[in-house]
């Protein structure tokens, strides 16, 4: 019964993200960021389980370098989320090494502001599909 609850979650994820606008995309992306640093304190906090601390964390970086990767500098607001990004980033890395949590919350409150505006985008009724997000998230779907 578990394995079939679990191919079902999965495939909900799957057509979630197919079906997904840009900016809904991102939405995910940064869900699933701040899901898996909660994730990291939890295993290192109550378990002291290094391996898999480290694996969220590194699922959190790789999701930061993907929106790193999404930005279109031509646009002027990229060069201030790639700032944003890359302290995400150093901060994440940072934990990682360090094993302190101590700014954390900080981290957890940055990306929540940044899937709330996001979320505001994606259920804007002047968004269209080619201004919801970077320009290369809408050749995924």
């Amino acid at each position: 019964m578990d394995n079939r609850r679990k191919s079902l979650t999965q495939e909900y994820l799957k057509q979630k993200v197919m079906t997904a606008s840009p900016a809904e995309l991102i939405v995910i992306l940064i869900e699933t960021c701040i899901k898996n640093l909660k994730l990291a304190e939890l295993y290192y906090t109550e378990q002291k389980n290094i391996d898999k601390t480290n694996s969220c964390l590194l699922k959190s970086q790789d999701i930061i370098i993907e929106l790193i990767n999404c930005l279109d500098m031509n646009i002027s607001l990229s060069s201030q989320l790639l700032e944003i990004y890359n302290f995400l980033l150093s901060s994440i890395r940072k934990i990682n090494i360090k094993k302190d949590f101590s700014n954390m919350q900080d981290l957890l409150d940055i990306l929540g502001s940044m899937r709330d505006t996001w979320e505001h985008i994606a259920t804007s009724p002047s968004a269209s599909p080619a201004s919801s997000g970077p320009s290369f998230v809408s050749e995924v779907g």
